[in-house]
């Protein structure tokens, strides 16, 4: 599989982020290896903190959360999904589907070996991430579902979904920044929205972002559809505490909060929330409102 991978440079002196880089090697299930990269702060000994972005993100959406769970004796992980972030980006739109982005998290994740751990996911980090879940549920403590879905192409994904791919499809640039600015409420500086634009030099590098909105599952003969029923299956036999935290603001998820309320066993009892004044990207709007929601949560479960 060939792979473009951003130049370090893209990186440096980003607003708020003075994380160390770290790297794993993933099998591109074609006898290759793509590199991932994460961030792991806080004591190596401490319960984790599994914290998945989604599109077109990368694990710079939670430099403002990461600094609050280390302070409170955690450890924070953040990978970049593949295509994203300072993750290897395959060259080719075919080269990514809904199964290799689960495949590749899960290579991830057991080479990390994380445990007990919390899994704070958004957008396609709670797509990826709960089917790891379902995967490997000895693997975790408890779930924080943020602004995400787990959808089976049974019912319709909304106008406001529909409306996203088309753009994504469409437009003659796909810049990352403008799109994360604009599902925030409080909106980005122009520092932020280059950072979200670092990852991606120029075009050919964006294979992956383009390619996401067309992987999530919109009829049922999808070829995700069948195992994110398998998920699901699993999902709702699991006893693991579920808390929801949504953003008010956000027009394609509004109302999905409710779908983990009713299915999920160990949502039963939680202080759900919707957070006011926060959009798609809640972590960039109420990133602390989040974290200490996530915080509590741990607490209590």
């Amino acid at each position: 599989m060939e792979y473009l991978r951003t130049p370090d440079d893209r990186f440096a002196d980003l607003p708020d982020f003075d994380f160390a880089a770290r790297y794993a090697w993933v099998d591109d299930t074609e006898g290759g290896k793509l590199r991932v990269h994460y961030l792991d702060e806080g004591s190596q000994d401490a319960a984790p903190v599994l914290l998945l972005h989604g599109e077109p993100s990368w694990c710079y959406l939670y430099r403002h959360m990461i600094p609050i769970f280390t302070t409170a004796g955690y450890r924070a992980i953040a990978p970049d999904l593949v295509g994203f972030g300072r993750s290897d980006k395959p060259t080719e739109r075919a080269d990514y589907s809904y199964q290799r982005h689960v495949d590749w998290m899960g290579d991830w994740l057991r080479q990390v070996d994380l445990t007990g751990i919390t899994l704070v996911c958004q957008d396609w980090g709670g797509l990826v991430g709960l089917r790891l879940v379902a995967e490997m549920p000895e693997r975790f403590a408890r779930i924080v579902v943020a602004n995400t879905a787990l959808p089976t192409g049974d019912r319709p994904l909304g106008p406001a979904f529909e409306a996203w791919r088309a753009f994504s499809q469409s437009t003659p640039e796909f810049n990352a920044g403008r799109i994360v600015h604009g599902g925030t409420t409080t909106k980005l500086t122009h520092a932020e929205v280059a950072a979200y634009n670092a990852p991606f030099p120029d075009e050919r590098y964006k294979q992956g972002a383009r390619q996401f909105p067309m992987l999530v599952p919109s009829s049922p003969e999808d070829p995700a559809a069948e195992p994110n029923r398998a998920a699901w299956e699993v999902l709702r036999g699991l006893d693991i505490p579920v808390l929801t935290v949504f953003g008010a603001d956000d027009k394609v998820m509004a109302g999905v909060d409710r779908v983990f309320q009713t299915l999920m066993p160990g949502a039963v009892g939680q202080p759900h929330q919707v957070l006011a004044n926060a959009g798609h990207f809640l972590q960039e709007d109420v990133g602390a409102e989040l974290a200490q929601a996530t915080l509590a949560f741990m607490k209590r479960s």
